[in-house]
């Protein structure tokens, strides 16, 4: 199922998205995607809705340096166990609303990634049962301030800048995420390519990791780390990352007035 959240004349409403290409169509949920989804009856042609971020997280939890050869590109070394970090729910926006540059930085990048959307309270959660507490998967772009990041010795305010979490345009429900291909284009030339299967960590893994530390709940977001190949995005860029299997998030590149 691909679930996803819209604002249509009627207001704004979580949706379950069928068919394929321009047929299709969100049907409204009633409440909340979690669970065993209930349906009100209203539906949209998807093309007459505009998508929005497609769930509304209490914290996105971030991996950082989850792939060697993007470890290896910022100068360290692969860290042994997850090296987490927390991005505020105001960095959360979604397909085609625009990443803005915060005027305090001039070298803020793209970081392509796929995301894991939490569907039930968990805390503790072993390997083995970690994908029983997963609601699906989505794509992001973990935006970075890189001058912020050597500045600071930490990422809070490199990564916590608003616009600097795109989420979307969906959640795909049904994926299996262990092999999946992951390509970020800005303005339609290919940055990064890579796939899932070489993540440093993979997601039971850092479920396991997350969840021993802090409780997650429904709609949090676990972003599982970017490849290499992350570069810098300027003022009338255009920003598209693809995941197989789900879909591509697009999102334009403006400067702060």
């Amino acid at each position: 199922m691909r679930l996803g959240r819209i604002a249509s004349p009627d207001g704004v409403a979580f949706v379950s998205i069928e068919g394929e290409g321009d047929a299709q169509t969100a049907k409204e949920i009633a409440e909340h995607p979690f669970g065993t989804p209930t349906f009100t009856g209203r539906s949209w042609p998807l093309a007459d809705v505009r998508l929005l971020a497609p769930i509304l997280a209490s914290k996105v939890i971030a991996i950082g340096k989850n792939y060697a050869a993007h470890a290896a590109e910022m100068g360290g070394e692969a860290p042994e166990s997850p090296v987490i970090f927390i991005k505020p729910n105001t960095s959360i926006v979604g397909p085609g609303a625009p990443i803005v540059l915060p005027p305090t930085s001039n070298e803020v990048h793209y970081e392509g990634e796929l995301a894991v959307v939490i569907g039930r309270p968990c805390k503790d959660v072993p390997a083995s049962k970690a994908l029983d507490v997963v609601l699906g998967y989505t794509v992001a772009n973990d935006v970075s301030a890189r001058d912020h990041q050597r500045a600071d010795g930490q990422w809070t305010r490199a990564k916590g800048h608003d616009t600097f979490c795109p989420l979307g345009p969906w959640i795909e429900t049904s994926l299996d995420a262990s092999d999946v291909e992951i390509k970020t284009e800005v303005d339609g030339q290919v940055k990064q390519h890579s796939r899932t299967s070489l993540l440093l960590h993979d997601i039971p893994k850092i479920i396991e990791w997350v969840s021993a530390v802090m409780t997650l709940l429904p709609g949090d977001v676990i972003l599982t780390g970017t490849p290499e190949g992350v570069g810098p995005i300027a003022d009338g860029q255009s920003v598209s990352i693809t995941v197989e299997g789900i879909g591509t998030l697009t999102n334009p590149v403006v400067a702060k007035n």
